[in-house]
């Protein structure tokens, strides 16, 4: 590996905090890895690194190096770009975050076509429902559902996403079934919540303009497919995206609950950092995305 080489595996190990971590973000051994730190180290004469068996952080001037080292290296990206969008072949590896469900679903099913029609672009597919700060982890595009607040992003729209509440027949002849969106507040709501997350509601058209419901559930999870399945089994009401429960829905698996006042679309779409835009295979990712994606959510 070249110097250059050995710079990106330092500013993704400090990024991700781990060196195992940060080589197999880079398809590359953590023995490897290790390899690069060392080597920058004795160029320089100097620790890059303070390791403990639990931690890692930089040292002074393993700071210094590592903002200027990702300055350089965005800056060639940059470059790497603007030059790419002359060739009319984009090439590079695209980082790629989206939600666990949606991620699984829509998004990774996609990713084999695409590169077989782009054969010079590699991507790298990350599912997470955590919070991920999509600038300092250097994610390329991230595709969301629901609104985010961070308005320094560059936002596109794909479509909006349909949501429903549903349950099973079993816990509805159990427990009765909802008529009006006030009822949700005797039922037991299986909720989506991560660690200090805000006071949590569900948001549903009505006749009268949207109502917003602090509903409360006995347990809840960070993770959409196990409130699926909770679902499933009868323990309460989720309230989940159309496309991810059609298929219960029409086995009878699951059932609808207040059709004529469902929870508000979320918005389907994605962000980048601004200075993306100008990257072709950005680009051309997204559009083809949206193109194959149009209606399926």
């Amino acid at each position: 590996m070249s110097y250059l080489d050995s710079l990106r595996v330092f500013v993704r190990v400090v990024e991700l905090g781990s060196i195992t971590a940060g080589g197999r973000d880079l398809r590359i051994s953590p023995a490897a890895a290790s390899n690069r730190i060392r080597d920058l180290e004795n160029r320089f004469g100097v620790r890059l690194l303070n390791r403990t068996t639990r931690t890692l952080t930089t040292t002074e001037v393993g700071q210094v190096l590592y903002e200027n080292a990702r300055r350089v290296i965005s800056a060639l990206e940059d470059t790497e770009a603007v030059v790419g969008s002359y060739s009319g072949t984009p090439h590079g590896t695209l980082r790629v975050v989206a939600p666990l469900g949606l991620g699984r679903r829509l998004i990774a099913p996609l990713i084999p076509q695409f590169c077989a029609e782009n054969r010079e672009i590699d991507i790298r597919l990350r599912l997470s429902d955590r919070n991920i700060n999509i600038v300092e982890d250097g994610i390329d595009l991230a595709f969301f559902l629901g609104h985010p607040e961070d308005s320094t992003l560059s936002l596109r729209k794909i479509a909006d996403c349909a949501r429903v509440l549903v349950a099973a027949p079993a816990y509805l002849a159990e427990r009765g079934t909802p008529q009006v969106p006030a009822d949700l507040l005797d039922h037991n709501c299986l909720l989506l919540r991560f660690p200090r997350s805000p006071e949590y509601f569900w948001m549903l058209e009505t006749p009268q303009g949207r109502q917003k419901l602090t509903v409360k559930g006995r347990f809840d999870a960070d993770d959409g497919d196990v409130l699926t399945g909770w679902a499933l089994t009868g323990a309460g009401i989720a309230n989940r995206p159309r496309y991810e429960v059609a298929d219960h829905l029409a086995s009878g698996r699951l059932i609808e609950l207040l059709p004529d006042t469902p929870p508000v679309a979320a918005q389907f779409g994605c962000l980048m950092p601004h200075r993306q835009l100008q990257d072709p295979k950005v680009r051309l990712f997204v559009e083809f995305a949206a193109r194959q994606l149009k209606g399926a959510v």
